[in-house]
């Protein structure tokens, strides 16, 4: 009688038994910061529900709750456990609120500059010619500026064209002016792989049968240079939040009506020198957290990625 051959394992029972999960288990630094990420995160996208109060109901606020200090201070209260900023508005609520902002500002600024970054990139290594020309020209323009300046040109660019735009177009507007200045690193890196991947047997061996470059580029190389796809991805996001804190801290980032952590911060520094410093420390806090537990995820990624490290 034959042998009934076992099931082949599922995508989770291979994900659980590969290395990535177990360099994971075996990364206390890893699973601190996953861990610090996802309690941030959490807090962020479901802060209508969480947060002890909505710091955006006018109706809720009292002026004479304004700059209480924190609850274990003598003077604060309880039910503003961080305290209250110049408006009577609990801290820790604002501070939930002003995550959602940048985190989705920070996410949507980074998926346009994997998807515009990629393409040239593969697109460049897998064609060459003037093409791969004229876009590494492009980068190494774009890499002769501070991020940071061109992010400031296209915002204030943007600004003065659209002076009475509504508050959705602002955050169009800050969205590309962070994508554009983040993808070049995706095309540099995403070029140098397909460089070497284009010259493989697998690669000659579908040209030989006919099979189109397109699918060649998507179905073939793409797959196999989205390794350090995803160690830039998750360190870029941290840095595109920082860039967007940045922008909203000088003035030119997110709209008033809807402050991010960077705006909070920047309010916050008008009070610090008069004693309340929770006001701009807090929400400065909670920036380095997210920023740091994503750049470190992003370094266990890199590490965990590398087979010469195994």
């Amino acid at each position: 009688m034959a042998e009934v051959s076992a099931p082949a394992p599922g995508a989770i029972a291979r994900f659980l038994d590969g290395d990535v999960w177990y360099s994971f288990r075996h990364s206390p630094m890893a699973m601190v910061a996953a861990v610090t990420a996802f309690v941030c995160i959490f807090c962020a996208l479901f802060a209508p529900w969480v947060a002890p109060h909505n710091p955006y109901d006018l109706a809720s606020i009292d002026l004479s709750d304004a700059r209480l200090p924190p609850a274990w201070i003598e003077g604060g209260l309880a039910k503003f456990p961080l305290g209250t900023d110049d408006q009577g508005r609990d801290i820790l609520s604002t501070i939930m609120y002003g995550a959602r902002i940048s985190l989705f500002v920070g996410l949507a600024a980074v998926a346009i500059s994997v998807v515009l970054g990629v393409s040239l990139g593969l697109l460049s290594g897998y064609l060459g010619g003037r093409l791969d020309a004229f876009i590494m020209r492009v980068c190494d323009v774009m890499l002769s500026f501070p991020a940071l300046l061109v992010a400031l040109l296209i915002d204030g660019v943007g600004r003065a064209m659209f002076p009475n735009a509504h508050d959705t177009l602002a955050f169009a507007v800050l969205i590309i002016a962070i994508a554009l200045t983040g993808w070049v690193k995706f095309a540099r890196t995403v070029r140098g792989s397909t460089l070497v991947e284009r010259n493989k047997e697998y690669v000659q061996a579908a040209r030989v049968i006919g099979v189109s470059n397109r699918r060649i580029m998507l179905k073939h190389v793409l797959p196999n240079v989205m390794g350090p796809v995803l160690v830039l991805t998750t360190i870029d996001i941290g840095q595109a939040i920082l860039a967007e804190a940045t922008l909203s801290f000088l003035g030119v980032g997110v709209p008033p009506t809807s402050p991010s952590l960077g705006t909070l911060i920047r309010i916050g520094n008008d009070f610090l020198f008069s004693g309340e410093w929770w006001i701009t420390i807090f929400p400065g806090l909670m920036l380095v957290l997210i920023a740091l537990s994503v750049n470190l995820l992003g370094d266990w990624l890199r590490d965990a990625l590398n087979p010469r490290l195994r």
